[in-house]
């Protein structure tokens, strides 16, 4: 049976990545804890050559990075080097900019620079990817069908490529599994969020496995269409104050998925 890699989305442990020093001491403990691959997301502005330096120091890949889409396509040769000296070959944003939503003109907007930049990219062996959260999800204000619809429908297979977040799809009331089916070929890197909802309603990001969303399903479904792998990201710890404590608490729990299949 096919199996992720399992892995640390670095935005999680954003504040304790802003420099080198840092960098450093948080890769150490992740490696204590068994962690081999990370993204790179949230990172304070250090030369890549000193990133590459603490990854090789503590035999950490990188599969997949976030980086701002104006800032990758105002300098993408400086992005494109970058990521060739962290040895990371897949390229994604968090979100399209605001101007890239809400209705089907802006979207395809952005969809032929995504296009643009993820053919300029493939030259370098490398790929575009994009994160959702809900709003594209939600239909647009001059069309009956959503943003993901467009994405999904739209871009081109060979250089737009997604990753999908388990939490956000299932916010926006989407069933992840199906959804993840959809994109199935153009994903290298899933998100395993969990979130819950407290009494008032309000929602609430929580470690993985004390949350809403049917974790084990999408494990099954990303084993399934042999997606290579699942990274832990919780965008505010809330519950207990500590994010280092939630990522260990949540890499726990997918050591145990990953145990039991």
């Amino acid at each position: 049976m096919f199996k992720p890699k399992m892995g640390i989305q670095l935005y999680t442990l954003r504040d304790y990545i802003k420099n080198k020093e840092d960098f450093d001491t948080t890769l150490a403990r992740l490696q204590k804890m068994g962690v081999k691959d990370v993204q790179i997301s949230g990172i304070g502005d250090f030369p890549a050559a000193d990133q590459a330096e603490v990854l090789k120091k503590y035999d950490m890949q990188v599969c997949i990075t976030h980086k701002s889409f104006d800032d990758i396509l105002e300098d993408t040769d400086k992005m494109i080097e970058d990521h060739k000296i962290i040895g990371c070959d897949a390229m994604g944003i968090g979100s399209a900019p605001d101007e890239g939503r809400y209705s089907a003109k802006n979207v395809r907007d952005f969809i032929a620079k995504a296009n643009a930049l993820g053919e300029r990219l493939s030259k370098e062996g490398m790929t575009f990817n994009y994160h959702n959260h809900h709003f594209e999800f939600q239909r647009l204000s001059d069309m009956s069908c959503c943003m993901m619809d467009l994405l999904l429908e739209e871009t081109d297979p060979r250089y737009f490529h997604f990753i999908p977040d388990v939490a956000w799809i299932d916010y926006a009331e989407q069933d992840p599994v199906k959804v993840l089916e959809k994109m199935k070929g153009r994903v290298k890197v899933l998100h395993f969020k969990d979130y819950m909802f407290l009494p008032n309603r309000e929602r609430r990001f929580t470690s993985l496995g004390k949350g809403t969303v049917d974790l084990e399903a999408c494990y099954e479904a990303a084993c399934r269409l042999e997606i290579p792998y699942i990274m832990y990201e919780q965008d505010i710890d809330w519950l207990n104050g500590d994010p280092f404590q939630s990522t260990e608490e949540s890499w726990e729990y997918m050591m145990k998925l990953d145990s039991r299949n």
